[in-house]
């Protein structure tokens, strides 16, 4: 896809959701880190359900340490892969008063150091909580990129690259959401909406449906 088009389809975007945001509720750093390491494999819906009921007495780290492993798979265990994610968080939970003062680090490397943080997660929380220009690829995003010919990759490290490449400043803050949201509600993996598509006319996919 060209610079110019590229440039059009995020203006586009932009003008739909002028202030984009992750659907997971949070109101501080580390509660964002815990529901994103909690929505691997889940849904926004299910991981706000539970962290709804777990924030609301436990959402520091030493808070939820105190709960211990059985007391958090309490709150979580209606989501998928809850007694690895448990795990992960209560070993993140003491990494960061060990390391961090409690606090969740607005880098990268420290970031990918704690238990169940991976790339995707760690641009996440330092696009969200702190406002750098990362783009998390997860699958909504990796569809979106290859199938409009944004971005195309066969890994979502050449994804990332690519839409790092590609996507002019003034909208890498919030490429990330706008991209999640229009693969989650409008470009589905199925059959995508092609006739509700604010961006048709630019993308390159071939097989673009009529009728929804």
């Amino acid at each position: 896809m060209d610079p110019a088009k590229i440039h059009r389809l995020f203006a586009r975007l932009r003008a739909a959701r002028p202030k984009p945001t992750t659907e997971l509720r949070y109101s501080s750093p580390f509660e964002l880190l815990v529901a994103v390491i909690l929505s691997a494999q889940s849904t926004d819906k299910k991981v706000n359900e539970a962290t709804g009921r777990l924030f609301r007495v436990a959402n520091t780290p030493g808070a939820i340490l105190a709960l211990g492993v059985d007391g958090l798979k309490d709150y979580i265990r209606t989501i998928g892969l809850y007694n690895t994610k448990a795990a992960n968080i209560l070993k993140t939970c003491a990494l960061l008063l060990e390391r961090h003062d409690g606090e969740v680090p607005p880098d990268r490397t420290a970031l990918e150091a704690l238990p169940g943080v991976g790339r995707k997660t760690a641009n996440v929380v330092l696009n969200t909580a702190f406002g750098e220009p990362t783009i998390a690829v997860d699958t909504h995003i990796f569809r979106v990129a290859n199938r409009t010919g944004l971005a195309p990759g066969a890994t979502t490290l050449e994804v990332e690259a690519g839409l790092m490449a590609a996507t002019p400043d003034e909208f890498k803050q919030d490429a990330h959401h706008w991209l999640i949201l229009h693969g989650r509600y409008v470009c589905i993996a199925r059959k995508p909406r092609c006739s509700d598509c604010m961006i048709r006319d630019l993308c390159e996919y071939p097989d673009k449906s009529e009728v929804n």
